[in-house]
């Protein structure tokens, strides 16, 4: 899988049309519901904003169906067996993920909302596929890192689910090599690999080049989506997916 090789160009001139008129395409736009937001890996920021809100735009422009069906063909990476990934590569919607494990609003998202999209992988309609948005310093990117160590022996997401619970949802928690390799003790990881592949700098530069990739498109705050042709912004509520997600399954599948 290139992983390690951005795409920068087209995303960056697809998703800052999304970004600067303001809305999600057809139909949805929501503010962010509590982003954490850095401007530089070794940033800290705030993590309050203001409730979401909805706004049905006006008829759409030229530029923002080009930038829909960009991000509909070209960023959704579809590859047969991506670690990173949940759900066939030929389902008709695919949701991008950009976060960091150390921001709290990505957490509750894992936790809360993604369980609840099951459905939508399980009947071949949805497609996940994370990408690291590093954005709280060294201790974000190692612990990345680690989670796609896990991903080497196929337990990436197992991993990340027991990494978000192990950490409380405020503030950009510390995840120490203890908590890690608790959860490598709990999952029954083969110790020795997960050690060699936590230190392996291919797996580090992977998450480097995703965090660099969003920062180039402009996508600055955690957590952040791409639903088939459609920006998110924020942990949204489970509504606002499920509608983008039936309007994009009525239109692609």
């Amino acid at each position: 899988m290139d992983t390690d090789k951005p795409r920068i160009s087209g995303f960056t001139w697809a998703v800052i049309v999304l970004l600067g008129v303001g809305v999600v395409l057809l139909g949805v736009f929501a503010r962010p519901a509590g982003p954490s937001t850095a401007a530089a890996p070794a940033s800290s920021a705030s993590d309050t904003e203001p409730p979401a809100t909805v706004e049905t735009p006006t008829e759409k422009s030229a530029e923002q169906v080009q930038a829909e069906a960009f991000l509909i063909e070209t960023l959704p990476r579809r590859v047969d067996g991506d670690p990173l990934a949940m759900g066939s590569p030929d389902a008709p919607v695919v949701l991008t993920e950009w976060a960091d494990y150390r921001c709290p609003f990505c957490s509750v998202w894992a936790e809360e909302t993604l369980p609840e999209l099951q459905r939508y992988i399980d009947d071949g309609t949805l497609r996940v596929e994370f990408r690291d948005l590093a954005i709280f310093g060294d201790e974000s990117v190692r612990a990345a890192t680690a989670a796609r160590a896990a991903g080497q022996q196929g337990r990436y997401f197992e991993f990340a689910h027991a990494l978000y619970s192990a950490l409380p949802n405020e503030g950009h928690p510390d995840v120490t090599d203890e908590t890690v390799l608790g959860i490598v003790a709990d999952l029954g990881l083969d110790e020795e690999q997960f050690a060699r592949d936590w230190a392996d700098p291919a797996l580090a530069n992977a998450v480097l080049s995703d965090t660099l990739e969003a920062q180039q498109m402009g996508i600055t705050s955690t957590p952040a989506f791409v639903v088939g042709g459609q920006f998110i912004a924020g942990a949204q509520p489970l509504e606002v997916f499920e509608q983008v997600i039936d309007d994009q399954a009525a239109l692609l599948g």
